[in-house]
Protein backbone atom coordinates (compact mmCIF):
# COMPACT_ATOMS: atom_id res chain seq x y z
CA UNK A 1 0.00 0.00 0.00
CA UNK A 2 1.44 3.54 -1.25
CA UNK A 3 0.45 6.12 1.48
CA UNK A 4 -0.14 9.61 0.64
CA UNK A 5 0.41 12.61 2.87
CA UNK A 6 -2.60 12.87 4.45
CA UNK A 7 -3.06 9.45 5.48
CA UNK A 8 0.43 9.80 7.09
CA UNK A 9 -0.61 12.76 9.00
CA UNK A 10 -3.97 12.48 10.08
CA UNK A 11 -4.99 13.23 13.73
CA UNK A 12 -6.33 10.37 15.63
CA UNK A 13 -9.04 11.95 16.11
CA UNK A 14 -10.43 11.71 12.76
CA UNK A 15 -9.67 7.89 12.89
CA UNK A 16 -13.18 5.92 13.02
CA UNK A 17 -13.06 3.53 16.03
CA UNK A 18 -14.28 0.69 13.35
CA UNK A 19 -10.70 1.10 11.75
CA UNK A 20 -8.41 1.00 14.48
CA UNK A 21 -10.34 -1.77 15.96
CA UNK A 22 -9.77 -3.53 12.79
CA UNK A 23 -6.24 -2.82 12.91
CA UNK A 24 -5.73 -3.94 16.32
CA UNK A 25 -7.50 -7.34 15.26
CA UNK A 26 -5.00 -7.52 12.07
CA UNK A 27 -2.42 -6.41 14.36
CA UNK A 28 -3.06 -9.57 17.02
CA UNK A 29 -3.19 -12.28 14.58
CA UNK A 30 0.68 -11.08 13.25
CA UNK A 31 2.36 -14.45 13.85
CA UNK A 32 5.78 -12.62 14.64
CA UNK A 33 4.19 -10.69 17.70
CA UNK A 34 6.87 -10.76 20.49
CA UNK A 35 6.58 -11.69 24.16
CA UNK A 36 9.15 -10.25 26.07
CA UNK A 37 9.86 -6.76 24.45
CA UNK A 38 8.57 -3.70 24.48
CA UNK A 39 6.45 -3.18 21.01
CA UNK A 40 3.74 -1.01 19.29
CA UNK A 41 -0.10 -2.41 19.66
CA UNK A 42 -0.31 -1.27 16.37
CA UNK A 43 1.39 1.03 13.69
CA UNK A 44 5.27 1.82 14.03
CA UNK A 45 7.29 2.18 16.77
CA UNK A 46 10.98 3.52 16.25
CA UNK A 47 13.19 5.66 18.82
CA UNK A 48 13.15 5.19 22.31
CA UNK A 49 12.32 8.41 23.84
CA UNK A 50 12.46 9.93 27.99
CA UNK A 51 14.34 6.46 29.28
CA UNK A 52 14.54 7.56 32.70
CA UNK A 53 13.61 6.29 36.89
CA UNK A 54 11.42 8.26 38.41
CA UNK A 55 8.68 8.27 41.55
CA UNK A 56 9.97 4.52 42.45
CA UNK A 57 9.63 2.77 38.55
CA UNK A 58 10.95 2.91 34.96
CA UNK A 59 9.37 5.00 32.33
CA UNK A 60 9.77 4.89 28.79
CA UNK A 61 8.87 6.87 25.79
CA UNK A 62 9.09 5.60 22.53
CA UNK A 63 8.10 7.60 19.20
CA UNK A 64 5.02 6.45 17.72
CA UNK A 65 2.61 6.42 14.67
CA UNK A 66 -0.41 4.71 15.43
CA UNK A 67 -1.94 4.36 11.82
CA UNK A 68 0.08 2.29 10.29
CA UNK A 69 4.02 0.31 9.76
CA UNK A 70 5.21 4.06 8.24
CA UNK A 71 7.14 6.67 9.53
CA UNK A 72 3.72 9.27 9.44
CA UNK A 73 2.36 11.80 12.27
CA UNK A 74 4.49 10.78 15.36
CA UNK A 75 3.18 10.77 18.93
CA UNK A 76 5.25 9.49 22.06
CA UNK A 77 3.91 6.93 23.52
CA UNK A 78 4.73 5.76 27.28
CA UNK A 79 5.67 2.65 29.54
CA UNK A 80 6.21 2.04 32.64
CA UNK A 81 7.83 -0.79 34.59
CA UNK A 82 9.01 -1.62 38.52
CA UNK A 83 11.54 -3.96 37.04
CA UNK A 84 12.80 -3.56 33.21
CA UNK A 85 11.09 -6.45 32.56
CA UNK A 86 7.23 -6.09 33.23
CA UNK A 87 5.83 -2.93 31.19
CA UNK A 88 3.05 -1.77 31.36
CA UNK A 89 0.76 0.35 29.07
CA UNK A 90 -0.11 3.85 30.03
CA UNK A 91 -1.26 4.86 26.46
CA UNK A 92 -0.41 7.87 24.50
CA UNK A 93 1.76 10.84 26.17
CA UNK A 94 2.87 13.43 23.82
CA UNK A 95 0.37 14.23 21.10
CA UNK A 96 1.28 16.36 18.13
CA UNK A 97 -1.47 19.43 18.96
CA UNK A 98 0.62 22.89 19.42
CA UNK A 99 1.59 25.05 16.12
CA UNK A 100 5.13 23.82 17.74
CA UNK A 101 5.21 20.39 17.31
CA UNK A 102 1.92 20.38 14.33
CA UNK A 103 3.81 17.46 12.05
CA UNK A 104 5.52 15.15 14.51
CA UNK A 105 6.65 14.90 18.56
CA UNK A 106 10.11 13.47 17.26
CA UNK A 107 12.92 12.37 19.96
CA UNK A 108 14.30 13.76 22.98
CA UNK A 109 15.02 12.74 26.85
CA UNK A 110 13.78 12.93 30.43
CA UNK A 111 15.26 14.36 33.44
CA UNK A 112 13.60 14.53 37.27
CA UNK A 113 13.83 17.54 38.81
CA UNK A 114 12.08 19.18 41.97
CA UNK A 115 9.39 16.31 41.92
CA UNK A 116 8.31 16.40 38.53
CA UNK A 117 9.95 14.36 34.98
CA UNK A 118 10.88 16.84 32.76
CA UNK A 119 10.28 15.33 29.21
CA UNK A 120 12.42 17.86 26.32
CA UNK A 121 11.52 16.68 22.77
CA UNK A 122 12.10 17.62 19.35
CA UNK A 123 8.74 19.62 18.04
CA UNK A 124 8.47 18.74 14.06
CA UNK A 125 6.89 21.81 11.94
CA UNK A 126 5.44 21.62 7.86
CA UNK A 127 4.80 25.07 6.40
CA UNK A 128 1.85 24.97 3.22
CA UNK A 129 4.61 24.25 1.05
CA UNK A 130 6.18 21.52 3.14
CA UNK A 131 9.55 22.84 4.17
CA UNK A 132 10.60 21.68 7.83
CA UNK A 133 10.96 23.72 10.94
CA UNK A 134 12.65 22.18 14.12
CA UNK A 135 11.80 23.64 17.69
CA UNK A 136 12.99 22.56 20.91
CA UNK A 137 10.02 21.71 23.35
CA UNK A 138 9.49 20.91 26.99
CA UNK A 139 6.86 19.29 28.52
CA UNK A 140 6.65 17.77 32.56
CA UNK A 141 5.08 14.83 33.95
CA UNK A 142 3.92 14.85 37.86
CA UNK A 143 3.75 11.64 39.75
CA UNK A 144 0.22 11.05 38.50
CA UNK A 145 1.45 10.61 35.27
CA UNK A 146 -0.53 14.16 34.16
CA UNK A 147 1.68 15.58 31.32
CA UNK A 148 1.60 19.26 30.40
CA UNK A 149 3.74 21.28 27.57
CA UNK A 150 4.96 24.61 28.00
CA UNK A 151 3.37 27.03 26.16
CA UNK A 152 6.28 27.40 23.69
CA UNK A 153 9.58 26.38 22.59
CA UNK A 154 12.37 26.38 24.75
CA UNK A 155 14.66 26.84 22.02
CA UNK A 156 12.88 28.06 18.77
CA UNK A 157 14.98 28.56 16.56
CA UNK A 158 17.67 26.73 14.73
CA UNK A 159 21.05 28.49 14.93
CA UNK A 160 23.00 30.31 11.72
CA UNK A 161 25.10 27.52 9.57
CA UNK A 162 22.46 24.76 10.88
CA UNK A 163 20.29 22.74 8.26
CA UNK A 164 16.94 22.08 9.35
CA UNK A 165 18.27 18.76 10.64
CA UNK A 166 18.46 19.85 14.27
CA UNK A 167 16.46 17.13 17.09
CA UNK A 168 17.04 15.13 19.56
CA UNK A 169 17.69 16.90 22.58
CA UNK A 170 19.44 14.93 25.38
CA UNK A 171 19.39 15.83 29.19
CA UNK A 172 21.46 16.07 32.37
CA UNK A 173 22.01 18.01 35.09
CA UNK A 174 26.01 18.96 36.15
CA UNK A 175 26.48 20.88 39.67
CA UNK A 176 24.01 23.58 39.20
CA UNK A 177 23.33 23.89 35.77
CA UNK A 178 20.94 21.87 33.07
CA UNK A 179 22.89 21.06 29.81
CA UNK A 180 21.17 19.66 26.21
CA UNK A 181 23.26 18.26 23.55
CA UNK A 182 21.52 18.18 20.07
CA UNK A 183 21.83 16.09 16.84
CA UNK A 184 22.59 18.70 13.68
CA UNK A 185 23.74 18.68 10.38
CA UNK A 186 25.74 21.56 9.35
CA UNK A 187 25.09 23.75 5.63
CA UNK A 188 27.90 21.68 4.38
CA UNK A 189 26.09 18.43 5.17
CA UNK A 190 28.37 17.11 7.58
CA UNK A 191 27.44 15.68 11.23
CA UNK A 192 27.52 17.65 14.61
CA UNK A 193 26.88 17.58 18.17
CA UNK A 194 25.74 20.82 19.77
CA UNK A 195 25.96 21.93 23.62
CA UNK A 196 23.38 23.96 24.99
CA UNK A 197 23.14 24.87 28.63
CA UNK A 198 20.45 26.20 31.08
CA UNK A 199 19.69 27.77 35.19
CA UNK A 200 15.73 26.92 34.72
CA UNK A 201 14.99 24.40 32.15
CA UNK A 202 13.44 27.29 30.62
CA UNK A 203 15.76 29.91 28.85
CA UNK A 204 18.84 28.14 27.49
CA UNK A 205 21.95 29.23 25.75
CA UNK A 206 24.10 27.82 22.73
CA UNK A 207 27.56 27.43 24.02
CA UNK A 208 28.51 25.65 20.43
CA UNK A 209 29.99 22.75 18.90
CA UNK A 210 31.34 19.52 20.98
CA UNK A 211 34.40 19.66 19.62
CA UNK A 212 35.88 16.32 18.30
CA UNK A 213 38.40 14.84 16.32
CA UNK A 214 35.38 13.62 13.87
CA UNK A 215 35.63 16.77 11.22
CA UNK A 216 33.58 14.75 8.59
CA UNK A 217 32.38 11.39 9.92
CA UNK A 218 28.64 11.42 8.34
CA UNK A 219 26.14 14.01 6.90
CA UNK A 220 24.11 14.19 10.01
CA UNK A 221 24.24 12.76 13.63
CA UNK A 222 21.02 11.60 15.59
CA UNK A 223 20.22 10.54 19.19
CA UNK A 224 23.26 12.40 21.20
CA UNK A 225 23.84 11.41 24.47
CA UNK A 226 26.61 12.06 26.84
CA UNK A 227 27.50 10.66 30.00
CA UNK A 228 30.49 9.62 32.28
CA UNK A 229 31.19 5.67 33.37
CA UNK A 230 34.00 5.15 35.52
CA UNK A 231 36.01 8.26 35.60
CA UNK A 232 35.61 9.04 31.56
CA UNK A 233 33.02 10.88 29.47
CA UNK A 234 31.21 8.79 27.03
CA UNK A 235 29.64 10.22 23.96
CA UNK A 236 27.10 8.08 22.02
CA UNK A 237 25.46 9.58 18.91
CA UNK A 238 24.08 7.58 15.35
CA UNK A 239 26.17 9.20 12.33
CA UNK A 240 24.45 8.80 9.32
CA UNK A 241 26.33 8.14 5.84
CA UNK A 242 29.13 6.47 6.73
CA UNK A 243 30.83 4.00 4.19
CA UNK A 244 31.40 0.24 4.65
CA UNK A 245 35.10 -0.37 6.09
CA UNK A 246 35.29 -4.38 6.39
CA UNK A 247 33.54 -5.82 9.53
CA UNK A 248 32.26 -1.96 10.30
CA UNK A 249 29.39 0.28 9.03
CA UNK A 250 27.48 -1.97 7.13
CA UNK A 251 24.04 -1.17 8.36
CA UNK A 252 22.30 1.55 6.72
CA UNK A 253 22.96 3.71 9.45
CA UNK A 254 25.35 3.01 12.62
CA UNK A 255 24.64 3.96 16.23
CA UNK A 256 28.47 3.82 18.78
CA UNK A 257 30.19 6.08 20.77
CA UNK A 258 33.73 7.87 21.75
CA UNK A 259 35.43 7.42 25.02
CA UNK A 260 37.66 10.15 26.55
CA UNK A 261 38.17 12.61 29.11
CA UNK A 262 35.54 14.19 30.75
CA UNK A 263 33.43 16.53 28.64
CA UNK A 264 34.86 20.11 29.07
CA UNK A 265 31.47 22.51 29.03
CA UNK A 266 33.02 25.52 28.40
CA UNK A 267 35.95 24.80 26.05
CA UNK A 268 33.68 22.33 24.56
CA UNK A 269 36.25 19.92 24.16
CA UNK A 270 36.05 16.38 24.28
CA UNK A 271 39.83 14.46 23.87
CA UNK A 272 38.98 11.01 22.59
CA UNK A 273 39.49 7.44 21.25
CA UNK A 274 38.08 6.17 18.07
CA UNK A 275 34.52 5.24 17.37
CA UNK A 276 33.00 1.83 18.62
CA UNK A 277 30.00 0.57 17.18
CA UNK A 278 27.74 -0.52 19.54
CA UNK A 279 26.00 -3.48 18.08
CA UNK A 280 27.78 -5.04 15.58
CA UNK A 281 24.39 -7.10 14.38
CA UNK A 282 21.87 -5.77 11.76
CA UNK A 283 18.69 -4.40 13.89
CA UNK A 284 20.26 -1.32 16.14
CA UNK A 285 19.16 2.31 16.25
CA UNK A 286 19.16 5.27 18.25
CA UNK A 287 19.78 3.93 21.88
CA UNK A 288 19.42 6.16 24.73
CA UNK A 289 20.69 5.71 28.62
CA UNK A 290 19.85 6.60 31.94
CA UNK A 291 20.75 5.95 35.24
CA UNK A 292 18.74 4.58 37.83
CA UNK A 293 18.08 3.95 41.75
CA UNK A 294 20.58 1.22 42.07
CA UNK A 295 23.39 3.34 39.78
CA UNK A 296 23.47 1.41 37.12
CA UNK A 297 24.36 3.21 33.65
CA UNK A 298 21.49 1.79 31.40
CA UNK A 299 20.53 1.79 27.44
CA UNK A 300 17.58 0.79 25.49
CA UNK A 301 17.86 1.30 21.80
CA UNK A 302 15.27 0.27 18.66
CA UNK A 303 15.36 -2.79 17.24
CA UNK A 304 14.76 -1.33 13.66
CA UNK A 305 16.20 0.75 11.54
CA UNK A 306 14.93 4.18 9.05
CA UNK A 307 14.41 3.05 5.34
CA UNK A 308 14.16 -0.43 5.50
CA UNK A 309 11.17 -2.51 4.76
CA UNK A 310 10.33 -5.82 7.46
CA UNK A 311 8.26 -8.00 7.09
CA UNK A 312 5.25 -7.39 9.62
CA UNK A 313 5.09 -3.86 7.41
CA UNK A 314 1.80 -5.32 6.16
CA UNK A 315 0.74 -6.19 8.90
CA UNK A 316 0.26 -3.14 10.19
CA UNK A 317 3.16 -2.77 12.86
CA UNK A 318 6.56 -2.42 12.49
CA UNK A 319 9.55 -2.74 15.02
CA UNK A 320 10.51 -3.32 18.56
CA UNK A 321 12.39 -2.12 21.54
CA UNK A 322 16.32 -4.37 22.40
CA UNK A 323 15.91 -5.35 25.95
CA UNK A 324 18.15 -3.10 28.37
CA UNK A 325 21.61 -3.37 29.23
CA UNK A 326 23.88 -2.19 31.82
CA UNK A 327 27.17 -1.18 31.01
CA UNK A 328 30.34 -1.07 31.77
CA UNK A 329 33.60 -0.01 31.26
CA UNK A 330 36.56 -2.16 30.37
CA UNK A 331 40.06 -0.64 29.08
CA UNK A 332 38.17 2.05 26.64
CA UNK A 333 35.10 -0.23 24.95
CA UNK A 334 32.00 -0.85 26.73
CA UNK A 335 30.81 -3.98 27.87
CA UNK A 336 26.61 -4.23 27.61
CA UNK A 337 25.14 -7.16 29.65
CA UNK A 338 21.33 -7.83 30.13
CA UNK A 339 19.85 -6.50 33.83
CA UNK A 340 19.96 -8.88 36.50
CA UNK A 341 16.26 -8.91 36.63
CA UNK A 342 15.89 -11.02 33.68
CA UNK A 343 16.75 -13.90 35.27
CA UNK A 344 13.14 -13.59 36.56
CA UNK A 345 11.71 -14.39 32.99
CA UNK A 346 13.55 -17.93 33.33
CA UNK A 347 10.81 -21.05 33.57
CA UNK A 348 11.63 -24.81 32.80
CA UNK A 349 15.34 -24.73 32.99
CA UNK A 350 17.66 -27.75 30.79
CA UNK A 351 21.43 -28.41 31.26
CA UNK A 352 23.78 -29.81 28.98
CA UNK A 353 27.33 -31.34 28.11
CA UNK A 354 28.86 -32.76 25.53
CA UNK A 355 32.00 -32.93 23.02
CA UNK A 356 31.19 -32.48 19.46
CA UNK A 357 33.40 -34.93 17.04
CA UNK A 358 34.44 -33.90 13.58
CA UNK A 359 31.92 -32.58 11.41
CA UNK A 360 29.11 -33.11 13.62
CA UNK A 361 25.76 -31.50 14.12
CA UNK A 362 23.53 -32.66 16.85
CA UNK A 363 19.99 -31.35 18.48
CA UNK A 364 19.23 -32.24 21.96
CA UNK A 365 15.81 -32.31 24.01
CA UNK A 366 14.53 -29.34 25.13
CA UNK A 367 16.61 -27.24 23.55
CA UNK A 368 14.21 -26.34 21.41
CA UNK A 369 11.74 -23.33 20.91
CA UNK A 370 10.42 -19.48 19.85
CA UNK A 371 11.17 -17.90 23.05
CA UNK A 372 14.01 -18.70 25.16
CA UNK A 373 17.37 -17.76 27.09
CA UNK A 374 20.71 -20.11 25.73
CA UNK A 375 23.81 -19.68 27.36
CA UNK A 376 26.55 -21.68 26.00
CA UNK A 377 29.89 -21.82 27.11
CA UNK A 378 32.53 -23.45 24.12
CA UNK A 379 36.22 -24.69 25.03
CA UNK A 380 38.52 -27.43 23.96
CA UNK A 381 38.29 -26.67 20.57
CA UNK A 382 40.43 -27.47 17.14
CA UNK A 383 37.51 -27.25 15.04
CA UNK A 384 37.92 -25.40 11.95
CA UNK A 385 34.49 -24.19 12.42
CA UNK A 386 32.12 -24.20 14.84
CA UNK A 387 28.89 -22.83 16.42
CA UNK A 388 24.75 -23.21 16.71
CA UNK A 389 21.98 -22.93 14.38
CA UNK A 390 18.57 -21.47 15.91
CA UNK A 391 14.75 -21.28 14.74
CA UNK A 392 16.16 -24.13 12.58
CA UNK A 393 12.99 -26.33 10.41
CA UNK A 394 12.80 -29.26 9.93
CA UNK A 395 13.95 -29.84 6.19
CA UNK A 396 16.97 -27.50 7.04
CA UNK A 397 15.09 -24.51 4.77
CA UNK A 398 15.13 -21.80 7.70
CA UNK A 399 18.30 -21.53 10.08
CA UNK A 400 19.83 -18.89 11.96
CA UNK A 401 23.57 -19.32 12.34
CA UNK A 402 26.29 -18.08 15.02
CA UNK A 403 29.52 -19.50 13.61
CA UNK A 404 33.38 -19.03 14.69
CA UNK A 405 35.89 -19.49 12.28
CA UNK A 406 38.93 -20.35 13.97
CA UNK A 407 41.37 -19.33 11.02
CA UNK A 408 40.18 -15.74 11.13
CA UNK A 409 39.04 -15.51 14.71
CA UNK A 410 35.94 -14.36 13.53
CA UNK A 411 32.32 -14.37 14.89
CA UNK A 412 29.88 -14.15 12.30
CA UNK A 413 25.98 -14.42 12.96
CA UNK A 414 24.27 -15.65 9.46
CA UNK A 415 20.53 -14.70 8.65
CA UNK A 416 20.75 -15.55 4.84
CA UNK A 417 18.15 -18.65 5.89
CA UNK A 418 15.97 -16.62 8.74
CA UNK A 419 13.12 -16.86 6.94
CA UNK A 420 11.36 -14.02 5.23
CA UNK A 421 14.34 -11.58 4.16
CA UNK A 422 15.20 -8.05 6.12
CA UNK A 423 17.76 -5.64 4.11
CA UNK A 424 19.24 -7.75 2.21
CA UNK A 425 20.66 -5.17 -0.10
CA UNK A 426 23.00 -4.32 2.91
CA UNK A 427 24.24 -7.71 3.75
CA UNK A 428 22.89 -11.25 5.58
CA UNK A 429 26.01 -11.53 7.48
CA UNK A 430 28.07 -9.94 10.22
CA UNK A 431 30.92 -10.53 11.79
CA UNK A 432 33.69 -9.09 14.64
CA UNK A 433 36.62 -10.39 15.75
CA UNK A 434 38.00 -12.09 19.08
CA UNK A 435 41.52 -11.98 19.46
CA UNK A 436 41.18 -14.23 22.36
CA UNK A 437 40.11 -17.37 21.26
CA UNK A 438 40.59 -19.47 24.59
CA UNK A 439 37.49 -19.67 25.32
CA UNK A 440 33.97 -18.30 23.93
CA UNK A 441 30.64 -17.60 25.78
CA UNK A 442 27.55 -16.67 24.04
CA UNK A 443 24.69 -15.33 25.87
CA UNK A 444 21.47 -16.01 23.28
CA UNK A 445 17.76 -14.27 23.89
CA UNK A 446 15.04 -14.91 21.10
CA UNK A 447 12.25 -14.06 21.11
CA UNK A 448 9.19 -14.67 18.58
CA UNK A 449 11.18 -12.71 15.71
CA UNK A 450 13.86 -11.67 17.05
CA UNK A 451 17.60 -12.41 18.31
CA UNK A 452 20.05 -10.62 21.07
CA UNK A 453 23.84 -11.68 21.45
CA UNK A 454 25.97 -10.83 24.21
CA UNK A 455 29.61 -12.34 23.45
CA UNK A 456 31.96 -12.63 26.27
CA UNK A 457 30.20 -10.98 29.17
CA UNK A 458 28.74 -8.31 26.75
CA UNK A 459 32.36 -7.51 24.92
CA UNK A 460 30.26 -7.49 21.27
CA UNK A 461 26.04 -8.08 21.19
CA UNK A 462 24.73 -8.61 18.27
CA UNK A 463 20.95 -7.65 17.78
CA UNK A 464 18.71 -8.47 14.72
CA UNK A 465 15.17 -9.61 13.47
CA UNK A 466 14.29 -12.67 12.50
CA UNK A 467 10.95 -14.16 10.62
CA UNK A 468 11.40 -17.71 10.84
CA UNK A 469 8.15 -19.86 10.18
CA UNK A 470 6.15 -20.88 13.67
CA UNK A 471 7.46 -24.33 13.45
CA UNK A 472 11.04 -23.58 13.18
CA UNK A 473 12.15 -23.98 16.56
CA UNK A 474 14.63 -26.20 16.41
CA UNK A 475 18.43 -25.74 17.87
CA UNK A 476 21.36 -27.51 16.47
CA UNK A 477 25.03 -27.69 17.67
CA UNK A 478 27.71 -28.47 15.06
CA UNK A 479 31.43 -28.85 14.31
CA UNK A 480 33.17 -28.86 11.14
CA UNK A 481 37.03 -29.78 10.44
CA UNK A 482 37.52 -30.73 14.09
CA UNK A 483 36.42 -31.35 17.78
CA UNK A 484 34.71 -28.21 20.18
CA UNK A 485 33.33 -29.25 23.62
CA UNK A 486 30.41 -27.26 24.65
CA UNK A 487 28.04 -26.98 28.24
CA UNK A 488 25.05 -25.26 27.68
CA UNK A 489 21.99 -24.09 29.76
CA UNK A 490 18.63 -22.81 28.34
CA UNK A 491 15.62 -21.89 29.63
CA UNK A 492 12.19 -20.93 28.25
CA UNK A 493 11.25 -16.83 29.00
CA UNK A 494 8.11 -15.86 29.95
CA UNK A 495 6.91 -11.96 30.64
CA UNK A 496 3.92 -10.98 32.58
CA UNK A 497 4.22 -7.83 30.74
CA UNK A 498 0.46 -5.96 29.56
CA UNK A 499 2.60 -4.37 26.53
CA UNK A 500 2.84 -7.30 24.48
Amino acid sequence: MEWTREQRYRRLHEVKPTELEQLEKKVANSPWRQTFHIQPQTGLLNDPNGFSFYNGEYHLFYQWFPLGAVHGLKHWYHVSSPDLVNWRQEGTAIEPDRDFDSHGVYSGSGLEHDGLLYLMYTGNVRDKDWNRFSHQCMAFMDKEGKIKKFDSPVIPDIPEGYTDHFRDPKLWKQNDKFYAIIGAQRVNETGVILLYSSSDLKEWKLHGEIQTNLSEFGFMWECPDYFELDGQGILLFSPQGLEPQGDKYNNIYQSGYLVGDLLDVDSLEFEHGPFHELDHGFDFYAPQTMVDDKGRRLLIGWMGLPEIEYPTDKEGWAHCLTIPRVLHLQEGQILQQPPEEFINLRKNNVSIKDELQTDEIKSYSGIQGEQYELICDWMNVDAREFGLELRTGSEEEEKTVISYHTATKKLTLDRTLSGQPVGHAYGTTRSCTLEDTNKLRLRIFVDTSSVEIFVNEGQYVFTARIFPKETSTGVRFYTKGGRAAFEAEKWDLQSDSQTV
